[in-house]
Parts: C-alpha cells; sequence; structure tokens
C-alpha cells in the first residue's frame, strides 16, 4: 500500500513538474528547491527504465534494438538497419540518459553522501553503473568521466573508450556493495524504493549479478585473458545466495495498471492505446516459436499466446480499409517483413496486425477471442526485465559451453529455460488481466506438460547438436526468453553470432530476395511471394546522438560506417 502511495506521488509531480525541474535551483516557487531523497529514488528508478524500455516516450532504446533482434519489425527507421543519429529513440534517450537520469542519479547520491544515507547512495551506484553498461554495450565509447559535470565546469565532456569504461563500472558496482552492507542507518529506503521495497539484500545481487554479466559479455574480447577471466567468474558464483537467485529476485521496473498519471508498460501503451501502430511482430520470430522456422523445425513453443496477440481470427477477414490480402498471415497472426517491399509496407494494418501479449507488457492473452485491441484490453501492469534469474542461468550455461567455467552446460540450459516459463507465469501474475490464463510451469495445470515437452525436445536437439549448435541452442533460448528487453539480445547477438536472424540477402532464407509466407516452408500456405532488400551490413553499434555531436565539441566525428566493430568486446574488432 505505502508502495502505491509513493508510484502515485512520484507520478503526480512528475507529471506536474517534470524530473528535471525538480533539481532546478532558481526562485521559482513551483519548482521545489531541494527534493526529499525518498522522492529522488522513485525518480531516478524511472528514469532508468525510461533509457532503454522499448516504447518510452523519452525514446527507449529498446524499440529500435527489437527491430535489430529481429523481435520486432517496423515501416520506420529501424527497418533495414537505417537508424541514424538523428533517429527519434536515439536522439531522445541520449538527452534523457545524461540531462536527466544521469543527473538525477548524481545527484541522489551526493544528498545520500551528505545525510549520511548509504543504502541510497549504493542504490545510486549501482544504477549508474547498469546505465552506463548499456549505453557501452550500445554505442561504444560514450562520456563518463566527464559526463554531468558542469558543476565543475565541464561544458563538453570527452568521450571515453568502453575498454577504460567496463572496469570503472565493477569499481562502482563494488562501491554500491560495500554502501549497502554498512550497518542499517536512520535514513533507509522501504516503499519509495520501487523495485526492491529498500531490500538491500537483493540489491547486492543485482550487483553481483551485473559484474557477472560484464564479465560474461567480454570473454570474447581479443587478447583477453581467458583464465584469469574464468577465475574472476567462478569466484562470483561460489557464493550464489550473493546473485539474483529466483525469479522474484530479478532485477525489474514494476509497471502497474494506473492510467492516471500513466505508470503502465510503455511497450503496452505505445501499442494498445495508439491509433497508429509502428509496432509488428517479427515474422522470423514467430515462425522459430511456430516451428516452422529451421531453426527449431516441428518445435512448436508453449508461450505463442503468451507472447503475441491475434486481433482476426484464423480464417475471418481484416478488419483494415483494405482487408483482402495480407503480406504476411498465417491463421490471426498477421505482419510485416524486415526490409519489405510487399503489398503491406506502406498500408495500415492497426486493427488487423498481432500485438504484444500479456507477457512482455501485461497486453492480452490470446484465447482466441480476436478482439480489437485498445487501452482496456489489458492492463499494461507488466514489469520491465533489466535482468533476471533466468538471464543468470542462460550466462552460466553459455559461459560452460564457451569453456570458460567448468560445470554441466546441458543441466543449466534446463535450469534456464524452466526458469524463464517460470518467469512468463511471474509476469503473468504481475499483469493480473481479467481473463483465466492457463499456468505454464504448475503441475496442477495439464497445460504445464507441454512446457516439459517443448524443454525435452530442445534438449534433444542439444544433445545431438555439435559444439557450435550447442551454443546456438543457448544463445537462442535466451533470446526467446528475454523478448521485450532489446538490449542485451543486441550485445548477445554480437558477442556471438547468435540467434541466427534474418537477413534478406541470405539466398537460403529469400531465394532472389523473395520470400513466401511462411519462410518456413509450410506446404499449405500458397501466399505469393514478397520481395524483401536491405542495402546495409548489420550494425555493429548504434550512432552517436547528432545533437551530441554538433553541440559538444569534444566529441569524435560521426561514425561512417555502422557495420564495423567498435564496442571493445566485439570478436570482429582487430
Amino acid at each position: 500500500m505505502k508502495m502505491k502511495k509513493y508510484l502515485m506521488l512520484f507520478f503526480i509531480l512528475t507529471s506536474l513538474v517534470g524530473c528535471n525541474s525538480w533539481l532546478d535551483v532558481n526562485k521559482d516557487p513551483n519548482n521545489p528547491q531541494d527534493v526529499p531523497i525518498a522522492l529522488l529514488l522513485p525518480t531516478v528508478e524511472f528514469n532508468a527504465v525510461n533509457v532503454v524500455c522499448p516504447g518510452s516516450s523519452t525514446g527507449g532504446l529498446g524499440e529500435d534494438l527489437g527491430v535489430y533482434t529481429h523481435q520486432l519489425s517496423t515501416r520506420e527507421s529501424a527497418n533495414v538497419y537505417s537508424v541514424n543519429g538523428s533517429d527519434f529513440f536515439v536522439e531522445s534517450s541520449w538527452g534523457y540518459m545524461y540531462n536527466t537520469s544521469l543527473q538525477n542519479c548524481e545527484n541522489m547520491i551526493a544528498k545520500a553522501y551528505t545525510l549520511k544515507a548509504p543504502y541510497y547512495a549504493g542504490i545510486g551506484l549501482i544504477i549508474k553503473s547498469y546505465l552506463f553498461s548499456q549505453y557501452v554495450d550500445v554505442f561504444g565509447d560514450v562520456p563518463f568521466s566527464e559526463a554531468n559535470k558542469k558543476s565543475a565546469g565541464i561544458l563538453y565532456p570527452k568521450f571515453d573508450k568502453g575498454v577504460d569504461i567496463y572496469p570503472q563500472l565493477i569499481v562502482l558496482l563494488d562501491s554500491g556493495i560495500v554502501q549497502l552492507q554498512k550497518a542499517k542507518p536512520t535514513i533507509t529506503p522501504g516503499a519509495d524504493d520501487l523495485i526492491f521495497g529498500g531490500d538491500a539484500s537483493k540489491w547486492i545481487k543485482t550487483a553481483n549479478t551485473i559484474k557477472l554479466k560484464l564479465y560474461a559479455q567480454t570473454y570474447n574480447q581479443n587478447g583477453i585473458d581467458k583464465v584469469a577471466l574464468g577465475a574472476k567468474i567462478t569466484a562470483l558464483l561460489a557464493t550464489p545466495t550473493q546473485l539474483i537467485g529466483s525469479t522474484a529476485d530479478g532485477f525489474m521496473f514494476p509497471f502497474t495498471a494506473t492510467r492516471k498519471p500513466d505508470n503502465r508498460n510503455p511497450g503496452y501503451v505505445g501499442t494498445y492505446e495508439a491509433t497508429q501502430k509502428t509496432t509488428n511482430m517479427s515474422p522470423w520470430f514467430y515462425e522459430i516459436l511456430k516451428g516452422i522456422n529451421p531453426v527449431f523445425q516441428s518445435i512448436v513453443d508453449p508461450r505463442i499466446p503468451y507472447y503475441f496477440y491475434n486481433q482476426l481470427t484464423k480464417t475471418g477477414p481484416g478488419k483494415d480499409a483494405t482487408p483482402s490480402l495480407f503480406e504476411y498471415r498465417d491463421g490471426g497472426f498477421v505482419s510485416i517483413y524486415f526490409g519489405s517491399n510487399g503489398p503491406d509496407n506502406g498500408r495500415a494494418l492497426d486493427k488487423s496486425n498481432t500485438v504484444y501479449g500479456i507477457y512482455p507488457c501485461g497486453g492480452r492473452y490470446d484465447e482466441g477471442d480476436s478482439l480489437t485491441v485498445d487501452g482496456t484490453s489489458g492492463t499494461g501492469a507488466a514489469p520491465y526485465r533489466f535482468l533476471t534469474y533466468a538471464d543468470r542461468l542462460f550466462l552460466e550455461a553459455e559461459l560452460i559451453q564457451a569453456g570458460i567455467i567448468t560445470g554441466d552446460a546441458r543441466a543449466k540450459l534446463s535450469d534456464a529455460m524452466t526458469e524463464a516459463f517460470k518467469l512468463v507465469d511471474y509476469v503473468v501474475g504481475k499483469a493480473n488481466v481479467k481473463q483465466t490464463i492457463p499456468s505454464l510451469t504448475d503441475p496442477k495445470d495439464p497445460n504445464s506438460t507441454k512446457t516439459t515437452a517443448y524443454i525435452n525436445a530442445i534438449l534433444g536437439l542439444f544433445d545431438a547438436g555439435s559444439s557450435a549448435k550447442k551454443m546456438e541452442i543457448i544463445m537462442t533460448e535466451k533470446w526467446i526468453s528475454s523478448f521485450g528487453s532489446h538490449v542485451d539480445q543486441y550485445t548477445d547477438y554480437r558477442r556471438t553470432g547468435f540467434p541466427v536472424m534474418f537477413d534478406p540477402n541470405n539466398s537460403t532464407m529469400a531465394p532472389n530476395h523473395f520470400v513466401t509466407p511462411p519462410a518456413g516452408g509450410d506446404p499449405e500456405r500458397t501466399d505469393p511471394p514478397v520481395n524483401v532488400s536491405c542495402s546495409l551490413n548489420y550494425p555493429r553499434s548504434l550512432p552517436w546522438s547528432t545533437d551530441e555531436l554538433n553541440v559538444n565539441k569534444n566529441a569524435p566525428k560521426a561514425k561512417t560506417d555502422l557495420s564495423l566493430p567498435l564496442v571493445f568486446w566485439d570478436p570482429k574488432l582487430n
């Protein structure tokens, strides 16, 4: 109840004055000069999620990266890898990251030290480290050591090299842990901590798991000492109770169903409330789950009705102005291809296209009712998943398979998949949609037998696969589980080369640049082939903000070829 009160107060204040104006020291009576630390913390947490969450009105990086990782498709600039430095999600996220999110975080940390409130400082240090890690992973070199230091007279921060930033992020995490291990102070977070309710132990687990993730992301870096790296990772894993160890331990931001002020998941708002829907579900992703793609041929994923909601019945007509033919349709599933030059490239599909389901953003579970969705169809009360227990287990499976640590990769993959299905049930429970939704993991629910069968089928493929195929399976399952959290997916693909992504220039996937729906070769489909094309190679990083490059005289020159590796851990970097 107290947390709901903090949420309500926080969102009322942000709607009235905005997060930035809270921190303006001026004589305007409408802008408080001294913000209580108990209001700074929920601000910092809300800011953090909006830097990365897809659908965010402040430009979450996940929107473009969902297309780059082929779980979403669009007609916007992310289509055919054409995002530039002026793209809305790049410009908005960059400005929001530095001008709002990090500034508020720095202010909270400074205030915490002044008030001798170490738990607040520790949380701030962990969030700061996490956000910078996401930016290094996506952009490469970014302002770090001189960022947000206007008070010290630094107006034009230099861009630090990512390889120099990463070790300092470990230092920030360790410093945060030290603060959170101090004797419980007088001023401590409680309900104002929207993520963990003031539980210092869960923040420590989060910090250690972020460290695990950062170490894991570097093992393919050219010149890395894999033995020393493996020793660091093994030391972390030696105390599993100090890592995220359950679904509820996960580092997640808890969106709610509140509409006024709006605290719903941005992915839900941007899809279910939108009259012009720009986000589509990727046919490539759908076909892998449907088992009509060679990646997992004939293995049907029981998460499909949780992940996707079809506005059309399996055989019913479309609901838009020109409903006779769809570029991509499989039963009630309607979408557009990446790189499409097909008939749906320029026409509205708002009432017909398939949208997010209850997972990942609190939409509707697909029970075949085929509603035309609006803001009342679901709740939007699904959390954004920064880093979860399933993520940790998949990381361990990957590290074992790569030979960085010892262990049983198959057993760890099995545990990771089991936890991934538990995570869906967890999100369903948080979303609290007014539907009767079967459980994927409760043994009392007959639906859970589908989960068991799926996991066993994937493990069968794993057993029969080569070393490379085993790694592909691990990374593909992690990709499926992390639907809706696209920044790490983009990182994983560039680090490992998996999962396999759709390529309009691949002669097997798109012979002569044509794809026949479904691309997996379902013999019952007779839809006409669709022309697809992409003249750009896969981007190894995102472009820097054009505004930043124009204003900051210490910024580097704009990237001219995004297909060239730039991020320090990229194995393609010489």
